[in-house]
């Protein structure tokens, strides 16, 4: 009787603590810079469109990543505060500071560089150094990553639209509108940035 009483406090207080506790969402669950093509603001983590399942346009896909697949231990290090933080701080000296080469620095310090998200930026950060070859080296391997990572299809389109592969760019339009839909901030950013002359000087 006192163990049965004992397990149900605590199960009552465990539950309790469940209730009370707020969200925890990974830094890294969802894409990996702010909206508008890379011009900073909104959500560090950007895009929730992250999910390696794919989704019709009309259905959002999950924060997660790899969703059903046992989290490897690369993946589970990014619930670490301080791998979070350090995120949050490349994030920062990018957006805020412009100052891409020490946020590239910043970037692969984190020891995460097959995540899409720390990929992406590390890529997006060589794009505007203007190091085009680095950049699609690393937009290549967010992708590998994560073939359905609408952030970079979005900033990788940007890159073939500033290289003149607006085919290229109209291909990477359609990857983002077959993961999130038209209505996404990516999928507006890239269509808008293709409605533009050509040799158009992007600010994205």
């Amino acid at each position: 009787m006192i163990t049965s009483a004992i397990r149900f406090v605590t199960l009552a207080m465990f539950l309790a603590s469940l209730v009370a506790a707020p969200p925890v969402i990974s830094a890294f669950a969802a894409g990996g810079g702010g909206g508008g093509g890379g011009g900073g603001g909104g959500d560090p983590y950007g895009s929730t469109y992250t999910s390696t399942t794919p989704s019709s346009p009309d259905t959002k896909a999950t924060r997660t990543t790899h969703k059903g697949k046992k989290k490897s231990d690369k993946q589970s290090s990014f619930d670490d505060p301080g791998i979070a933080q350090g995120y949050r701080a490349a994030y920062a000296t990018i957006y805020d500071r412009h100052d891409y080469a020490d946020a590239i620095e910043q970037l692969k310090a984190l020891g995460q560089d097959d995540h899409p998200n720390v990929a992406n930026l590390i890529g997006y950060s060589y794009r505007k150094l203007g190091d085009y070859k680095l950049s699609q080296v690393w937009y290549e391997r967010a992708l590998k990553a994560d073939p359905n990572h609408v952030l970079t299809w979005q900033y990788y389109g940007l890159w073939q639209i500033e290289q003149g592969n607006r085919d290229q760019a109209q291909y990477h339009l359609s990857r983002i509108a077959a993961i999130c839909g038209t209505d996404c901030e990516e999928y507006r950013s890239l269509a808008a940035a293709l409605e533009k002359p050509p040799g158009t000087g992007l600010v994205y």
